[in-house]
């Protein structure tokens, strides 16, 4: 494999990773208060409620469980993409949760709403991700080499 062809799947990796870590960050507040400029939610609360408005069918208390299961989801396939562990199963979940997330966005939001915040195509990226058959540049790499 040329170094070429594994800057890609490295670029993709860093991409998905970064951008589930920085939303947790956002509703988490480390990244500025409800309002503020490049700031979605801003706190908790106001991700529980956009939660909400994604699943409606659900009360509040359990659509705050849907955001934390979520939180935690997002924050676990980051790491593990950014580090390169487990990439095939991260890229799997990830590829899952987004499209969640997408589906939910059209369902209850709008149609174009998944679209506007390309959400199917960071659930479609999470899919290519998965298909890759060696991750240059991984802990997942280095153990198989370690294996050998």
């Amino acid at each position: 494999m040329t170094n070429a062809s594994k800057i890609p799947q490295l670029f993709l990796r860093m991409a998905l990773g970064i951008g589930f870590i920085l939303p947790v960050m956002d509703r988490l507040g480390w990244l500025g208060a409800a309002g503020a400029p490049g700031v979605a939610w801003g706190n908790w609360s106001s991700f529980v409620s956009y939660t909400n408005t994604l699943v409606p069918f659900l009360n509040a208390q359990l659509a705050g469980v849907m955001a934390l299961i979520a939180t935690i989801a997002e924050m676990l396939f980051g790491i593990m993409l950014i580090v390169g562990y487990k990439i095939k199963w991260a890229a799997l979940g990830s590829f899952l949760l987004t499209l969640t997330f997408a589906l939910c966005m059209g369902i209850f939001l709008s149609p174009r709403a998944p679209f506007n915040y390309s959400v199917f195509t960071d659930s479609a990226a999470g899919l290519l991700l998965a298909t890759v058959p060696v991750y240059q540049w991984s802990i997942d790499n280095y153990l198989l080499a370690k294996k050998r």
